[in-house]
């Protein structure tokens, strides 16, 4: 009988130390190099303009597990031609519908470091100089905000996860505390129907999405008004604790928003942590977007009171330009992470926390998890501080220096003056058009200028009607850009919607 032996050609499939296997790493990777180049960053557009129905019937001709494989080279060139190439081009300055960023160069760097390292963030013995690394990072972080010398943080998918963890803990540090209950362990309390949290009308959905996996259900959020300048308004939230607490209510946590999606609105976190102090609410806050004005001397006073905040959310897939996924979670006691900490011997031993392991796995609700934070250590230390704060600080000059243009113009309203750098306007439609009729105009610019691969707008609701977005993450756009952007929209907005749906095949949204 002969030994059992691995098949010579799986070296070149798999990466490791072979020379085959090493030699296959090299072609590959240029190859997919050579590939991004063509087909992502060479085009003009952002967008090839392929509808969804063609892209689905494309992608149905390649058989996505065939009996035998098409090797490498053959898969990676079809991703190439069928995916990349009709991608969302992301690094194009127009593109600016979204909290989308392009990506730093560092980012990209440490993406092929990191996949190739496959370190797991779950243990010690998976992710030695990772976990370290990773501690450090977030201590970095901690200090960055101001939080107090028990703080802590932990790296994760994003703004989402980030907000869920602390509105986990608000909760369990509630039920702890009013209940003697150990949500861990016995579950729910009889009382949790009746737990809030206080929130902006303008926060992110996943405040809902959030309470509803807690299993307090969307309905334990309290949407409270905002202001002129879309900012949490403070006598409605005032009255709405009061209203609360005399329908019997248990509102347990504030949710404070620094950088709303469409605004840009920074809740205001001084008085806010007040509140919360004298109610003794968790204050968390969101700082998904804005968290990155921590960077910069002009900006960081806007985030004033962040430091008295008992979690916070930031989010490094935007406006600290990473690839997708990154973020950071930070809780200003780390004895608060106890709330959710459960035991495993394969993965946190307690003789391991004896001898000082660092052990990363109890404070997060992920196991398996990426070197995330490997992209925003390279991408601190290649760039520094000054240029990661002036590529913020621009998009927000150049936010205002848009908006002003936008004002001055009689074929476009702006929705507000930017406080970030989101921008909300529309056109204004032709006289005697209807406001639905006007609603339906903005949504098929939009979609035009997408098809046309010229400039990618979000649409949004502002005062009960349809409006344009421009979220301006990307320190290489300029006015210029803007302004073209601009004069494309009010082009198509003198073609008569028939003639313009017919001529390029697209049904306008009515």
């Amino acid at each position: 009988m002969s030994a059992l032996a691995p098949r010579p050609e799986w070296a070149s499939l798999l990466l490791g130390a072979s020379q085959a296997s090493r030699a296959a790493y090299q072609q590959h990777m240029q190859a997919a190099v050579t590939a991004v180049d063509t087909h992502l960053l060479a085009p003009a557009a952002i967008y090839s303009g392929v509808s969804p129905q063609e892209l689905a019937q494309r992608l149905a001709g390649l058989p996505i597990c065939p009996e035998h494989g098409v090797g490498l080279a053959q898969a990676s060139a079809e991703a190439a031609e069928q995916v990349l190439a009709h991608s969302v081009r992301v690094h194009q300055p127009t593109c600016v519908a979204h909290l989308h960023c392009p990506t730093l160069q560092a980012g990209q760097v440490a993406e092929v470091m990191l996949s190739a390292a496959n370190q797991s963030l779950d243990s010690w013995d998976q992710s030695p100089a990772a976990s370290v690394l990773e501690q450090q990072l977030c201590d970095f972080l901690v200090r960055l905000a101001g939080l107090p010398e028990q703080a802590d943080g932990v790296f994760t998918s994003g703004g989402t996860q980030s907000n869920l963890m602390g509105l986990l803990l608000a909760r369990d540090r509630y039920c702890a505390e009013h209940f003697a209950c150990d949500v861990r362990v016995a579950g729910l309390p009889p009382e949790a129907h009746t737990l809030r949290v206080l929130c902006s009308e303008k926060a992110h959905f996943s405040v809902q999405q959030s309470l509803s996996l807690l299993g307090l259900g969307a309905q334990a959020a309290i949407a409270v008004a905002v202001d002129a300048d879309q900012r949490i308004n403070l006598q409605a939230c005032e009255q709405a604790l009061a209203d609360c607490k005399a329908r019997g209510e248990r509102p347990f946590a504030l949710f404070a928003t620094a950088g709303t999606t469409d605004a840009g609105a920074i809740d205001p976190l001084p008085a806010l942590a007040d509140l919360a102090c004298d109610h003794h609410l968790w204050l968390h806050v969101d700082a998904a977007w804005a968290g990155a004005a921590l960077l910069s001397e002009r900006l960081s006073p806007r985030l004033q009171g962040i430091a008295r905040a008992d979690s916070i959310t930031l989010d490094f897939h935007k406006q600290f330009l990473q690839p997708i996924s990154c973020g950071a979670f930070l809780l200003g006691d780390r004895q608060h992470f106890s709330l959710m900490r459960l035991h495993a011997d394969y993965l946190n031993p307690l003789e391991d926390e004896a001898d000082g392991v660092p052990n990363l796995v109890y404070k997060s609700l992920s196991t398996t998890r990426r070197f995330d934070a490997l992209k925003l250590w390279l991408s601190l230390r290649a760039v520094g501080r000054a240029d990661m704060a002036a590529m913020f600080e621009y998009g927000v000059d150049l936010a205002q220096a848009i908006a002003r243009e936008i004002a001055q113009d009689e074929a476009l309203e702006l929705g507000f003056a930017p406080q970030l750098n989101a921008v909300l306007f529309r056109h204004r439609g032709q006289p005697g058009m209807t406001a639905e009729a006007c609603d339906a105009l903005n949504r098929r610019l939009a979609q035009q200028l997408f098809a046309r691969g010229v400039a990618n707008l979000s649409t949004t609701r502002l005062k009960q009607r349809q409006f344009l977005k421009m979220t301006l993450l990307n320190p290489l756009t300029t006015l210029a850009d803007l302004r073209a952007v601009l004069e494309a929209l009010r082009a198509l907005a003198s073609v008569p919607v028939s003639v313009s749906a017919q001529s390029h095949n697209e049904v306008p949204c009515v």
